[in-house]
């Protein structure tokens, strides 16, 4: 069974410049330290100086991943990969009406479950869908490409 959704960073909840700041030490930190495989201890201010956070190295990256975009004034949003959506979510992450979806999803294009009535779809099922979607559309924006380049329209 799946879990629910994740948690979300509206854009502007965490000021643009913490972010920012927070990224610089979070990144110096990751290029000084050469050992890939290496946990981040974390020094907390809260006066003990024996009191550290310990996270492991690709959470400590994660954290980066999200403070560079947090920085750029972008939300963020962490997802269980086994989540499950409902039908309006999955339509709210794909910037797409429910009823679009329900047409995804009926074409076979998206895995999904009932439970009774409602349909469920696994996280990591919509997002095999846009990585597929996505290749996709830049394999026929390559195409086009091609095709001005042989008719000499670029």
């Amino acid at each position: 069974m799946g879990t629910a959704p994740g948690k979300k960073l509206e854009p502007g909840v965490v000021d643009a410049r913490d972010a920012q700041r927070a990224l610089r030490r979070i990144n110096d930190y990751l290029s000084r330290t050469a050992r890939r495989d290496e946990d981040v201890r974390v020094r907390l201010e809260t006066g003990a100086d024996d009191e550290a956070l310990v996270l492991p190295r690709p959470v400590a990256e994660m954290f980066a991943s999200m403070l560079a975009a947090l920085a750029h004034g972008q939300g963020v949003q962490i997802m269980p990969v086994d989540a499950e959506l409902t039908t309006q979510q999955a339509a709210d992450m794909l910037g797409v009406s429910r009823p679009f979806l329900i047409g995804l999803l009926e074409s076979g294009a998206i895995p999904f479950r009932l439970v009774g009535r409602h349909r469920r779809i696994r996280f990591a099922d919509l997002h095999q869908y846009v990585r597929e979607d996505d290749a996709r559309r830049k394999g026929a924006a390559d195409e086009l490409m091609d095709l001005d380049q042989e008719l000499g329209l670029l």
